[in-house]
């Protein structure tokens, strides 16, 4: 069970004191953490109990703060609009009889004139150990408006602490993994002594039951299993579709039995992520069968799915449109991220239960999209940055989570710690004179392959006809161990490979962003430059100037799906090649795994073809989520489009999750143009679309927007934006003579492309209409 860290009564969250009680600051976060009072087991330590306990981290769970300097965040909240802070004041204190009283005795900021509402570093006495703290804010505004202090919170500090500045440690801080019960949805009799049960979707977790023994039913069988046959659960499902089944020995009378769940044998147990003790072993189940036992004695409240998963806040997203296959897509998608949370850092579903960089990235982006927490995706990117994968596009995806973490919190801490390892993650020292890189070339050397953290011991065991780093492009490729084409696409590999180079040019852009946003000016101008030097000889040398579409590599003259669609989604193709590339994309199909579907899918919408993006997430033929929904029968995303393309699938794999970050970031359009969301790019797509509506979670708080399309007509776009931030909207263009309103006023704009554009568009609720 949860526990927060203490019970606050509305008459002691703070003195009588001067303030807007409306407008007081909500969603107060340490370190990232909406929740760093929560705790499980037998409730919050004193500070006592800390000092007594041999050995804490065993006797209780619950989140620490590592840092001697942690981050402080909250949401501004306004009665009006266009409202953006004007100054702040923070009060950190030992004890909860101070804070109430409005003594910082730790830390006291006074009122300080900035906007900043996030990533705000303590600055005040320095913290104790194994200590716990309470703090709050109040806020001033351009509106003259001057807020109450917010709701104490409280937070522990970690038994070693941190120095930020000394960087003589890094880590970042975590929640422990929580249950939660999930009553059946369906219980129906199959026999006199045999039960089916449903419960709605698949998790990660154990199953308790309540059960009646007597001597004459001493042992029931209890079935768990992620797929069903013929109305039964499969029990022979293959690949890597959970089923397992257990004897439960019956005492006499009611007991309560949690189904203890046997650790499975993957191919590496040296390197998989084993679950806490606090939790136990888990597998993913959605049904269950009883057999052995009187199903008249069977009720809901006594068959428990007992779901593990990182905390997950379910009402912090939602979408709703017009189509019920795309509504259906969300939920899928979103239910994935919650469910593959449960070993508390991404992993690439339970066949091998390691974070793997080219599925995290997609989970990374995917956990954005639906929930307020940054803390487990920054914990997996740092992770891999120091386990690397030996598959060239995976190193190179590191660089692009960076940026990711960096864009969505406004925090430079992790990218500048690790500032030295993202350089080396771009592969720069694998590169000819012209730029481009090659895995093939003899350039791996053994300091390469250390600066990247790509381990020895993992090198030598691989075959030695194969090289340390092994593109991949998709996955599965053509052959290997199974009879199967493969999701390349039929590429041609060659030693400068097209996809390889796509990666290595998008990671240089982000490598000169991330020194700029350093201030590191000599390395900002080396990526920068890296990078026009690249694009330059790849569309050179990989495009074919005959048919105006990228071949495979240099002295391939195959052109596949994916030697277009990563060009295309990393900016590489020259403005008059778009029409080319972008019409070759369409050509091919869905030829491509559901990792590649994430790529896909955004060159798409930066092509310019949003109906046919549309056309794919709405799909049902086999290469489509809505496959996965209604023929498969899954509830969490597959590891691949089918058992076909992929023989030996797991049926939990949040690569698969691209639509739970492409809906709210292209097909709705939400993205930051600046860090931490100071300022927004709401740019809807929807092609034939008729209706949508978003409540999309940001650092700086919930951007709500819904829309009505009539295509070639009008378009009206309804839109509430977070208090502290700014808007750059983003319009439909049907015609020069169009109308544009803002509340029903006209509104000036500029015309980019295809859409106009209205400019710094402030906080609160706007209602934007286009019409002919």
């Amino acid at each position: 069970m949860l526990f927060l860290l203490f019970y606050v009564p509305l008459s002691s969250l703070s003195k009588m004191e001067k303030g807007n009680n409306f407008i007081r600051p909500t969603g107060l976060t340490v370190n990232f953490l909406l929740h760093p009072d929560r705790v499980f087991l037998n409730g919050y330590p004193t500070n006592t109990e800390l000092s007594q306990a041999v050995n804490y981290s065993e006797t209780f769970q619950f989140t620490e703060i590592e840092q001697k300097q942690p981050l402080f965040g909250w949401l501004v909240r306004s009665e009006r609009s266009n409202t953006m802070q004007t100054a702040y004041r923070i009060m950190v204190s030992s004890s909860y009889e101070n804070i109430q009283n409005d003594i910082g005795d730790k830390w006291d900021s006074g009122k300080t004139e900035s906007e900043r509402s996030i990533n705000i570093r303590y600055s005040g006495e320095p913290l104790n150990p194994g200590t716990v703290y309470f703090w709050k804010v109040k806020t001033w505004d351009n509106h003259n408006e001057e807020s109450s202090f917010s709701a104490i919170r409280q937070f522990l500090t970690a038994q070693e602490l941190i120095d930020y500045y000394g960087y003589e440690y890094y880590g970042t801080s975590r929640y422990p993994l929580q249950k939660t019960d999930v009553s059946p949805e369906n219980i129906k009799p199959i026999t006199e002594t045999s039960t089916f049960i449903d419960f709605g979707k698949a998790r990660f977790g154990r199953m308790r039951i309540m059960l009646y023994g007597t001597k004459e039913t001493d042992t029931v069988t209890v079935h768990l299993g992620e797929a069903l046959k013929d109305g039964r659960i499969d029990r022979d499902p293959g690949g890597s579709i959970r089923y397992e089944s257990f004897k439960v020995p019956l005492e006499p009378g009611w007991r309560t039995y949690e189904i203890i769940i046997p650790t499975h044998q993957y191919s590496r147990m040296d390197r998989i992520i084993l679950m806490p003790e606090y939790i136990g072993e888990v597998m993913p189940f959605r049904y269950c069968e009883i057999e052995e036992y009187p199903g008249n004695l069977l009720e809901a409240f006594m068959i428990q799915q007992v779901s593990v998963h990182y905390p997950f806040n379910d009402q912090a997203s939602y979408f709703h449109s017009s189509d019920t296959v795309l509504n259906d897509v969300w939920d899928l998608c979103k239910h994935t991220i919650k469910a593959t949370s449960f070993a508390g850092i991404y992993v690439d579903g339970d066949r091998e239960r390691f974070p793997r960089e080219g599925d995290s990235y997609i989970n990374q982006l995917s956990h954005y999209g639906v929930e307020r927490e940054f803390s487990l995706a920054r914990f997996t990117h740092e992770f891999q940055i120091k386990y690397s994968s030996q598959w060239t596009e995976w190193i190179l995806q590191v660089v692009l989570m960076a940026w990711a973490d960096f864009m969505e919190t406004g925090d430079p801490t992790s990218m500048e710690h690790f500032y030295e390892d993202l350089k080396a993650k771009t592969l720069k020292s694998l590169a000819r004179e012209d730029g481009l890189i090659s895995t093939r070339t003899g350039l791996v050397t053994p300091e390469v392959i250390k600066s990247v953290h790509w381990h020895e011991n993992e090198w030598r065991r691989q075959r030695r006809d194969q090289p340390a780093f092994r593109d991949i492009v998709d996955w599965p490729q053509t052959g290997g161990n199974w009879d199967v084409e493969g999701e390349t696409d039929g590429f041609e590999f060659m030693d400068i490979n097209t996809v390889v180079n796509a990666y290595h040019y998008r990671t240089l852009v982000l490598m000169s962003k991330i020194a700029s946003a350093l201030n590191k000016e000599n390395d900002y101008e080396f990526f920068d430059k890296r990078a026009g030097l690249v694009k330059e000889a790849f569309n050179k040398k990989l495009l074919d100037h005959n048919t105006g579409i990228y071949v495979d590599g240099e002295g391939s003259s195959h052109s596949s799906l994916h030697a277009n669609m990563f060009p295309l989604a990393f900016g590489l193709v020259p403005e008059n090649n778009i029409t080319n590339v972008t019409s070759f994309i369409k050509s091919r199909g869905m030829a491509c795994s559901v990792y590649g579907a994430q790529y896909l899918l955004n060159a798409l919408y930066h092509g310019g073809s949003p109906d046919y993006a549309l056309e794919l997430l709405t799909s049902t033929a086999e290469r489509s989520w809505g496959h996965m929904i209604y023929n498969v029968g899954s509830t969490i995303t597959l590891e691949a489009w089918d058992k076909k393309y992929k023989p030996n699938l797991d049926w939990n794999h949040a690569w698969g999750s691209a639509p739970a970050n492409i809906i709210p970031g292209k097909l709705m359009g939400i993205e930051p143009l600046e860090p931490g969301y100071r300022k927004i790019r709401i740019k809807p797509q929807p092609a034939s679309l008729v209706t949508a509506e978003i409540k999309y979670p940001t650092i700086r708080g919930d951007l709500i927007l819904s829309f009505k399309n009539n295509p070639g007509k009008s378009f009206v776009l309804n839109v509430n934006i977070p208090a502290n931030t700014e808007a750059e909207i983003h319009l439909p263009l049907f015609s020069a003579k169009q109308n544009v309103t803002m509340n029903s006023r006209p509104v000036s704009f500029r015309v980019q492309g295809s859409f106009v554009v209205v400019d710094n568009v402030g906080s609160g609720d706007k209602i934007f209409e286009v019409s002919l």
